[in-house]
């Protein structure tokens, strides 16, 4: 049968749930058991697709084209799945099909209230996740924190379900932050008191407390954890900060999660298998050599907007005993001091990522010219990718008012346009390309060194690409296309085979690179960093 993992945040938002919802799992892999995991939003989105980076961080691409929360990127790193968009559940989701049910006339002239037509399609949903699957534990996060009105019904819908699926078929984990005074060093533990009995009140007594924290809890913190939590000493457990976020399993585990999450849950205690996850995080924190790469976004304030591809990075840099160090460059700043570009000459390599919009592009584009110029190793991801053929085109080409109709839609040289089954579209929500899409790749370029395969599948999320009628005049000047769409009607990588290392996608590897399987466009990109640190004559992979 089933087993239900609930996760729920109290006291503040970010407080690790994401992390330690990923660990939880992990800890059942690695005791070789099926896992999945399903993120529940509050927000009254229908998806992540419309909302700012800034506001929300990434938006995280599936293998079936689902725009979703990035934690759903977490779970599938530290897990190594392909999860599909329906693991993210939103309210926006909820009542967009409870309303169109009703108006069908569906529920036969009732009234229909939260419970129980909207907490019955919050379950509906997490049982069709685990029918589906067919897993042994399904893990759910329960976005925002406990206390927010909009998450009420979910919780009231997790609730219901230990009394439908059974005690031991369900578990209850809660997390809530410990602060340390900085005055007298004290933990204080009353704020996380006050989080279970709010969670308490809506009717959830948490049968796991996992206490985030600066550092290890001291033994008087955990038994007032434990005391005014209503748990067993040896349910609480503490998630404290780590160099590593792939740290975080084996710290909660050494402390006996895993053993005891699998005794509450009735499921028999197998010896869990570290080996493989422990070479990972000891080339991660153990490093020979350290690259500094400089990332031109225009969500530079926010890690967050770029935590894929900061972790795709990460994880090259492991396959080359290599740390990673990232300076986030707001490229608006490169446009109005075109002095700092020399600042790029600190840097081992340039990293052009997503974006959307004119802000920022032209700075981008400097960044993308001093790289290819200087010979500085350089790596372009979708925006990052359509601004290097903008860039080429004008400065390479001589079609000084090349741009993309993105940008400029008067532009006389539109060398990016819109794609044609884009024309006309109304709604802005999932009607991107999206989702993963088979590219052919070139033999004989950097591509094929890098992939060493002929067919590809990588995901998408664009509407411009670039336009048919400037391939020639491109490919004449230099530009090579290493990757095409399999019907030829799409440029998919590009490179320039006389630089140290000249790479751009208009796909996003960052969402299928995961601990120890490298991405290999990162990987490449990272080794070619570490090469020219070391003064190598070309990149050696």
């Amino acid at each position: 049968m089933t087993k239900f993992v609930f996760v729920t945040g109290g006291v503040l938002s970010s407080v690790g749930k994401g992390i330690t919802t990923s660990s939880i799992g992990k800890m059942l892999q690695t005791r070789g058991y099926k896992v999945t995991v399903i993120k529940i939003d509050p927000y009254v989105n229908v998806d992540a697709g419309t909302m700012n980076p800034y506001i929300h961080g990434e938006v995280y691409v599936t293998d079936d084209g689902g725009e979703t929360d990035l934690d759903l990127g977490g779970y599938e790193r530290f897990l190594d799945l392909n999860l599909p968009k329906v693991n993210n559940i939103t309210t926006g989701q909820i009542y967009q099909t409870v309303i169109n049910k009703e108006r069908r006339g569906d529920f036969l002239g009732k009234c229909v209230q939260i419970v129980p037509h909207i907490t019955n399609e919050i379950k509906r949903r997490i049982r069709l996740v685990a029918k589906r699957s067919k897993v042994d534990v399904v893990l759910t996060e329960c976005g925002g924190t406990v206390g927010d009105i909009e998450g009420l019904p979910f919780l009231e819908a997790i609730r219901q379900m230990r009394l439908e699926e059974g005690f031991q078929n369900t578990l209850y984990v809660h997390i809530a932050l410990i602060p340390i005074l900085d005055v007298t060093g004290e933990m204080k533990t009353k704020p996380l008191q006050h989080s279970v009995n709010e969670l308490r009140r809506i009717g959830i007594q948490p049968d796991i407390i996992v206490a985030r924290c600066r550092k290890m809890i001291d033994s008087e913190a955990l038994r007032k954890i434990a005391l005014f939590g209503t748990i067993p000493e040896n349910a609480v457990f503490c998630s404290y900060n780590v160099p590593s976020i792939y740290q975080v399993p084996l710290i909660l585990d050494k402390q006996g999660m895993g053993k005891y999450a699998c005794k509450r849950l009735g499921i028999p205690q197998k010896r869990p298998k570290w080996s493989e996850w422990k070479r990972f995080v000891n080339s991660v924190e153990n490093p020979r050599f350290e690259v500094k790469i400089g990332l031109v976004g225009k969500y530079a304030g926010l890690a967050d907007s770029y935590v894929s591809m900061n972790e795709a990075l990460r994880h090259g840099g492991a396959a080359w005993q290599t740390r990673i160090s990232i300076d986030y460059i707001k490229a608006e700043r490169l446009e109005r001091d075109v002095s700092r570009l020399e600042l790029l000459k600190n840097y081992d390599g340039i990293f052009i990522p997503y974006g959307f919009g004119p802000r920022g592009t032209e700075g981008k584009m400097r960044a993308i010219r001093f790289a290819r110029e200087n010979n500085v190793p350089f790596l372009g991801i979708c925006y990052g990718f359509q601004l290097a053929v903008v860039e080429f085109a004008r400065n390479v080409c001589g079609l000084e008012d090349a741009n993309s109709t993105e940008v400029n839609p008067d532009t006389t040289n539109p060398v990016i346009d819109l794609m044609p089954e884009q024309r006309g579209v109304e709604y802005k929500g999932a009607t991107m390309r999206l989702g993963a899409h088979k590219i052919i790749v070139k033999k004989n370029t950097l591509a094929y060194t890098l992939y060493g395969t002929e067919e590809i599948y990588e995901r998408h999320r664009h509407r411009w690409e670039v336009n048919r009628d400037y391939w020639n005049v491109l490919q004449k000047h230099g530009l090579v296309f290493s990757g095409k769409s399999p019907d030829g009607r799409r440029i998919e990588i590009l490179e320039l085979p006389d630089k140290f290392f000249f790479l751009a996608s208009q796909f996003h590897g960052e969402f299928k690179s995961r601990p120890g399987k490298p991405d290999p466009e990162y990987y490449g990109f990272v080794k070619a960093c570490l090469d020219r640190k070391l003064g190598n004559t070309k990149p050696e992979f």
